[in-house]
């Protein structure tokens, strides 16, 4: 498809829903490179979707892609909102809205890349599962008798503890098991949601915006979701490489510009991985330093010191010495780091799986796994740059039978999808008690190599404990035999 036919198929959407393109995928599988190669075949914009990458600063370890890397195409919502403020998924869709207007205007076909999952179902769905959250709030604030729309009687504070979290938890378990503990301002609505109504959060939502939420039945945007797969193996380790290049080209001098001893590392772009991992080491490395007698207003305490240059050649010093407190404290943070993102990577695949078999969203997977095994350069147009182009020209003819690598859902994943319950909770005692949300969760969880690896460790560890008491069982036998006069 040439650029005029392209042109000629946007325009003629006008008066239907949007065409937008996401390309979803894990950290590190290549997502923004593949929206850039995407210039030399479509006229694109892109819309970036990742929560951290959506602040101004910290490029090296967010992985934002620099002026020269962007090859002139426009980017939008790249760093360019304050780094101290919580940018939210309701936030991200209000600005992404009339950007992805003011793309088609210009008929341009928007390209929305990103890892955040949430940012991505908030575009594409008529209605946000927080305005849900208000709408409800609103409407059993009032309902309820004058005397009763008081303020919260439960202190909400976000200072950090975990007693609001303990005591959602205790209110109800199911809703606080949907939520991270660390997540202060949605256990505080919940339970501000609870004060207010009387009625359980997990049963409003259950009944309400979790059946609905995230879904492409009534999408906002007809959504053409593409998704970056590399197998985890793989991608586990070109991570721990990205890292180690990370470090190279200056990313504790981002840290240290950033610490703050008091900081909160739940708002703006401190929740980041990898600015939380360097805090013992930054704490050590500024106690040996001299400070400033006078702490003025917001100053954080990195300003306050006469700073030391973190740069590469430090850092190779500091790995190198014989000073042990801050080289095991160095090593640690960057190990933190590594293992911290893989997490991350299968977090992320394990959220992609479910907007498929939960939501209903068709993704289209492109493996890029030999990609990242050979010669990427010349692996990567072909492998996956030019499957992906194939893929959107079909879906902007509107001939979805002749998209390739586009994946079903099979009977059984539908029979999953339709019997869904998004609020109970497994327990997979085999793999060391590690806590699973909802069926699909628990049976995905049950189809892993390494849950299946548990298994079989276990039932052999039985079978010789077996063998051992029936061992047992036979000495004893032939000794009391051997002893009988």
């Amino acid at each position: 498809m040439e650029t005029e036919e392209v042109e000629y198929v946007i325009k003629s959407k006008t008066n239907k829903i949007p065409k937008v393109v996401i390309i979803m995928g894990a950290t590190g599988a290549g997502k923004s490179r593949l929206a850039i190669d995407l210039a030399s075949h479509f006229p694109i914009e892109i819309i970036n979707a990742d929560s951290m990458q959506v602040y101004n600063g910290l490029d090296i370890l967010t992985n934002k892609v620099t002026l020269q890397e962007q090859k002139g195409i426009p980017h939008h919502l790249l760093g360019n909102i304050s780094p101290n403020v919580e940018f939210t998924s309701k936030d991200f869709r209000d600005a992404a809205i009339p950007i992805i207007d003011e793309i088609l205007s210009r008929n341009h076909l928007p390209v929305v890349v990103g890892g955040t999952n949430f940012y991505i179902q908030a575009l594409v769905s008529m209605f946000l599962l927080d305005d849900s959250m208000e709408y409800m709030e609103d409407v059993c604030v009032s309902s309820l008798p004058v005397d009763k729309q008081s303020d919260c009687k439960y202190e909400l504070g976000s200072d950090g503890s975990t007693n609001n979290y303990n005591l959602l938890k205790e209110l109800d378990p199911d809703a606080a098991n949907r939520i991270h503990p660390n997540d202060y301002r949605k256990v505080n609505q919940y339970l501000s949601l609870y004060e207010r109504s009387g009625v359980l959060p997990s049963k409003l939502f259950q009944a309400k915006g979790a059946e609905n939420w995230g879904r492409v039945d009534n999408s906002r945007y007809d959504c053409c979701f593409v998704c970056v797969d590399v197998s985890l193996p793989v991608l586990n380790k070109y991570v721990e490489q990205r890292v180690d290049c990370m470090i190279d080209a200056g990313l504790l001098n981002e840290v240290y510009d950033i610490y703050n001893a008091n900081a909160d590392y739940t708002r703006g772009i401190r929740q980041a991985i990898g600015v939380r991992e360097f805090e013992d080491f930054l704490s050590s490395y500024f106690s040996n330093t001299k400070t400033s007698d006078v702490r003025v207003g917001d100053q954080s305490y990195a300003e306050a010191i006469i700073p030391l240059e973190t740069n590469l050649e430090e850092v190779k010093a500091i790995l190198n010495s014989d000073d042990s407190q801050h080289k095991i404290l160095l090593v640690e943070a960057i190990d933190k780091l590594k293992t911290n993102t893989k997490r991350l990577v299968r977090r992320q695949k394990r959220r992609l799986n479910r907007l498929q078999t939960i939501f209903g969203w068709d993704l289209h997977y492109v493996d890029a796994t030999e990609a990242f095994h050979g010669d990427f350069d010349e692996a990567w147009p072909w492998q996956v740059v030019e499957p992906v182009a194939n893929i959107i020209k079909s879906f902007l003819l509107e001939d979805s039978s002749s998209i390739p690598n586009s994946e079903k859902l099979d009977p059984v994943q539908t029979q999953m999808k339709d019997a869904r319950d998004l609020w109970t909770q497994f327990v997979c005692e085999a793999c060391g008690s590690r806590i699973l949300r909802g069926a699909h969760e628990w049976e995905q969880h049950k189809m892993g190599r390494g849950h299946k690896k548990r298994i079989l460790h276990l039932q052999k560890k039985s079978q010789n404990l077996h063998f051992i008491q029936l061992q047992q069982q036979s000495t004893a036998a032939i000794a009391e035999e051997t002893s009988t006069p």
